[in-house]
């Protein structure tokens, strides 16, 4: 253990699979304790369950959670408090992708809404409730432990560029987390607690893969992707591992763009990939 997040608090949102599962696992490797929080609890619960199977040493919490409800989200920030004695990172992951998102004629009002709720509104409460934690961090110096945190927000590639295959809700809510955790970024600079958005191209999750669920849709959004693959969801893990450490100690503000490279194409290579993705860690 590299203890990158030795003795820190994390709680994650979306845990229960793709990149919230992968980052429990990392960030516990790391050293961290980890509460887990998911809307399905059989599957934050068998996550839990893998992170204290890997790393016994490290307290793990499963927690279920609506991040579209904000007692939910007090609720998760109150437990970590409660249970751990502090926060120090906030990884606002959970969110959905409906499979009635459409373009602005097409998609309905309660797709709209619903799409909002979980993936704008949850990420602004899970930063309120996360910067009144951290605010209250207590200092260990012989630990490296201080006031304040990091907290990270998904945002997705689609906040930074468009397409002609629609995911309007989807891609207004994201584009939203950018600008609030810019905003949100520059109010508590100064208080130690650092802000910034994880930015995934298009990943090899469930979230994804069951929206393209179709040869055709799979393919319509490969051909634009430099490195000739889907992303996998340790690599945004890895990525977030990054931003939530003190490596990342001046960066805030920041659109963390992991993508293979989608975002800065015109025209993308021929060929096969040499290299294969790298291995989950579930």
């Amino acid at each position: 253990m590299s203890g990158r997040l030795q003795s820190k608090t994390a709680l994650i949102t979306g845990a229960g699979s793709g990149i919230g599962l992968e980052s429990s696992l990392l960030f516990a490797q790391e050293g961290a304790n980890v509460l887990l929080a998911d809307i399905n609890l059989a599957a934050v619960e068998k996550a839990t369950a893998l992170v204290q199977q890997r790393f016994p040493n490290i307290k793990a919490l499963a927690v279920k959670a609506d991040v579209g409800k904000e007692a939910d989200i007090k609720a998760a920030v109150d437990l970590a408090v409660s249970e751990f004695g502090r926060l120090d990172v906030m990884f606002n992951n959970a969110g959905i992708m409906h499979p009635e998102d459409d373009n602005a004629l097409n998609t309905e009002e309660r797709i709209w809404d619903l799409t909002m709720q979980i993936n704008l509104k949850g990420v602004w409460w899970g930063c309120k409730y996360a910067i009144l934690a951290m605010r209250q961090n207590p200092v260990d110096e012989a630990r490296g432990l201080h006031t304040g945190g990091s907290i990270i927000n998904t945002a997705s590639f689609v906040a930074i560029m468009g397409a002609a295959t629609p995911q309007l809700a989807y891609t207004a809510s994201k584009g939203g987390v950018l600008a609030m955790t810019r905003e949100l970024a520059m109010v508590h600079a100064r208080e130690g607690i650092r802000i910034n958005s994880l930015c995934p191209g298009p990943l090899k999750t469930p979230l994804l893969m069951d929206f393209l669920n179709t040869p055709e849709k799979r393919d319509r959004r490969l051909v634009h992707l430099p490195m000739g693959r889907f992303g996998e969801a340790v690599e945004l893990a890895k990525a977030a591992l990054f931003l939530a450490s003190d490596e990342s100690s001046y960066m805030t503000g920041t659109d963390f763009k992991v993508d293979g490279g989608l975002t800065s194409a015109y025209v993308t290579p021929l060929g096969e990939p040499v290299l294969p993705p790298p291995a989950s860690l579930v």
